[in-house]
Formats: structure tokens, sequence, C-alpha cells
């Protein structure tokens, strides 16, 4: 059996790129997934990028946007600053996807900014995707 996770929701804040004391860029974030039915509101799951894949969402996405993740669900354990034992529960993107029609401001991919090293060829971020209409029926964040 294989540890895999897909995700679609909303970016709870802006992605921050930060990087490890041997220069290795990580960001960490929050994606709103709606639950099942609207009135159930929301689950908030924690998400970790590293290298490349935490500079192209760092680069492309920002707080609001719809992003698809697909990754494995880690575990760690770590001390707390009173020394209390605590344990994080986390998806670890392997792949992530834009949701959702191209903004309309947008003229075509080649008036974006040029995609981060070992992006494929022929990728188009703005694919079309399945509208954020079929989640909420006022465009609202359940946050």
């Amino acid at each position: 059996m294989a540890n895999r996770i897909v995700l679609t929701g909303r970016l709870t804040a802006d992605p921050e790129l930060r990087q490890t004391k041997d220069g290795v860029p990580v960001t960490a974030f929050t994606v709103a997934v709606p639950k099942k039915f609207k009135k159930d509101g929301a689950d908030f799951i924690d998400v970790v990028a590293w290298r490349q894949r935490a500079e192209f969402i760092c680069q492309y996405f920002t707080k609001g946007k719809w992003i698809e993740i697909d990754g494995s669900l880690q575990t760690r354990s770590y001390e707390d600053k009173e020394g209390k034992k605590r344990k994080a529960v986390e998806v670890l993107a392997d792949e992530v996807s834009f949701v959702g029609d191209k903004p309309k401001d947008e003229a075509s991919p080649s008036s974006a900014p040029p995609p981060p090293a070992g992006t494929p060829a022929g990728f188009d971020p703005f694919a079309s995707a399945p509208s954020s209409d079929d989640y909420d029926e006022d465009g609202d964040l359940p946050f």
C-alpha cells in the first residue's frame, strides 16, 4: 500500500519561502479544504513543500487561490518551547496544480513570469479545471 493523499482547496495565507541552514528552499502553508456539504465548513490542512516545488508555490500562489496537492501524509514529533512533547500531522507535497479558470487579466501564459527551473516543457499553469462555483455558491472562502 502507498501513502497518498490528494487535496483541493484554497490557501489561507500567502505562502512564504524560507531556507534551511543549508540553503534548501521550503514553504509551509495551510489549505482550507471544503467538506462535502457546504454547511459542514472546511478542514484546515497543513502542507509542506521543498526545493523547486516550494519556489513554484511561492511564485504562483497567493491567499485565496485554489490549489490541488498530490502528496503523502507524514507525522513528526517535537518539543515545544515549554518542553512538552507534541505531534504534527501534515501533507508533504509531491505535486501541485492550478485549479479553476484562467485569470481574466492574463492574456496568455507567455505574459506570465517564466516558470521555475525544473518545470516540465509544455506545462500550462492555467489549464482548465473544475470551477470554484462547484464548491461555494457565493464564492466566499469558508473562513
